[in-house]
């Protein structure tokens, strides 16, 4: 009994030892997976009002590879063209809304109009509930669904289903932030990892 046990132990011990050194590979994968999102997302947001339609085929890009289906740079184009094609006017509506709300924090910083602070921290927050519902809206939206439909139900999961999630994606955010100011070519992975993020945050609010 004591030479079986001995003989199990290894074995399973190497087993054990297996798991974590896989998990380990497909974790490593997944953050490479990100990083090259992150320069085809860049690449692909240079016309500015291409941003979200790019992120959105990032986002779905990513999902298709932790299902474990097929996904390369052509089915990324792919998404890109179906999501620019669909969703141009909301975008415009959402660039739109930036600019207003830009407008109103540089207005409320100049000390043109009584009650400056409240209003700088209304435009703030005003601002990153926008670009919040903005980024939930790509992530969960799927050819063939129409954007204001998704960005409702973005609008949802945010404010009652997964407050929590829009956290994490403020904290996303303000990492992009950081890796931008401490040296710009750093936007492009920072990109991709925020983009992992929101499709986790999406698969979370899911649940």
């Amino acid at each position: 009994m004591g030479k079986t046990m001995g003989a199990a132990g290894p074995e399973a011990g190497g087993e054990a030892a297996v798991r974590p050194t896989a998990h380990g590979r497909l974790r490593f994968a997944l953050f490479a997976e990100c990083l090259l999102t992150g320069v085809w997302v860049v690449l692909a947001a240079l016309p500015v009002i291409t941003l979200l339609p790019a992120f959105a085929a990032g986002c779905a890009h990513l999902g298709r590879h932790l299902d474990g289906e097929r996904s390369t740079w052509r089915d990324f184009l792919a998404g890109l063209r179906e999501a620019t094609r669909s969703g141009w006017r909301f975008s415009l509506l959402w660039w739109a809304a930036l600019a207003l709300l830009g407008f109103d924090l540089r207005v409320a910083r100049s000390g043109a109009l009584p009650g400056g602070p409240a209003l700088i921290a209304v435009s703030v927050v005003g601002l990153l509930a926008v670009v919040v519902l903005g980024l939930r809206t790509a992530a969960l939206r799927r050819p063939g669904t129409a954007w204001p439909d998704a960005a409702r139900t973005a609008a949802r999961q945010g404010l009652t289903v997964d407050p929590g999630g829009s956290l994490l994606l403020i904290g996303g955010l303000a990492v992009l932030a950081v890796a931008a100011w401490q040296m710009l070519p750093l936007i492009a992975p920072a990109s991709g990892a925020l983009a992992g993020c929101a499709v986790a945050v999406e698969r979370r609010a899911r649940v």
